[in-house]
């Protein structure tokens, strides 16, 4: 249900360029069908019956370890609460609000109930940069993931590739911006691993030139950004347009 939900408001994004409003109304609307499955009581996404009612009994941490829970697949419901991208200020208001929110998703990672292997919630890091005064965490989380998660052993990435997805996260981690909402031509910046990344873009289609990715850091604490530029102009939010960023053509992050 969940996939699907994005899987609408992509469809909606679709509409909405096209000019098709009405069709970009429907699906946006049936987007938020995730709300349905929200259960105060548990704060959490939690499986319905099918009387509209809630499992019971119910364990959020069931199903972890890729092991067998009721209404999730390859994991628990801390592992699907989050996955929501398209609407994550809709979920903080379920939720009682942005602090509620931020510290919620902080528990999951304090707790140890993040998987790092799996597609449902391996752009939670990211959800912290869409509140203003909380993007540090999704730098100093991005960064202590890749340090613990990826690295040149033989099991040097956390879990089947699926496709390329773990190494696609960590390639656009590394390089300071990730795509955290699909259908959604926008990514959010952290804290680059190498000082230096330059992004060949096809000409037919990116005129203007390359894309540079440069990282300054002399702080103590490298893994918190302290300013950005795109364009050689002061770039204030951590949340950047593909158009805007590629004729920027230069980023450059301290």
């Amino acid at each position: 249900a969940l996939e699907y939900y994005i899987a609408d408001y992509a469809l909606g994004r679709l509409a909405h360029a096209l000019d098709k409003t009405a069709d970009a109304k429907k699906y946006y609307a049936r987007s938020l069908g995730y709300k349905n499955y929200y259960s105060k009581e548990t704060g959490t996404l939690r499986p319905l019956m099918k009387d509209g009612s809630f499992l019971k009994p119910f364990d959020p941490e069931a199903g972890a370890d890729f092991s067998n829970a009721p209404g999730f697949h390859e994991g628990s419901a801390w592992n699907y609460t989050f996955y929501v991208p398209h609407d994550v200020k809709g979920l903080a208001r379920l939720m009682g609000g942005d602090r509620k929110f931020v510290d919620k998703l902080q528990m999951v990672f304090d707790k140890g109930l993040y998987d790092p292997a799996n597609e449902p919630d391996i752009a939670y890091p990211y959800l912290f940069s869409y509140f203003k005064g909380e993007e540090w965490r999704t730098q100093k989380e991005v960064s202590r993931l890749l340090a613990k998660y990826f690295t040149d052993k033989p099991d040097g990435i956390p879990g089947n590739d699926d496709c390329g997805t773990m190494s696609a996260w960590a390639i656009f981690s590394m390089m300071g911006l990730y795509p955290d909402c699909p259908g959604s031509p926008h990514y959010t910046l952290t804290t680059p691993t190498f000082d230096r990344v330059t992004l060949h873009l096809d000409k037919r289609y990116y005129p203007q030139g390359d894309l540079v990715i440069e990282a300054r850091r002399s702080a103590p604490d490298r893994s918190i950004i302290k300013k950005m530029t795109l364009g050689g102009k002061p770039l204030k939010s951590y949340r950047v347009n593909h158009d805007e960023l590629v004729k920027g053509r230069r980023l450059v992050i301290e």
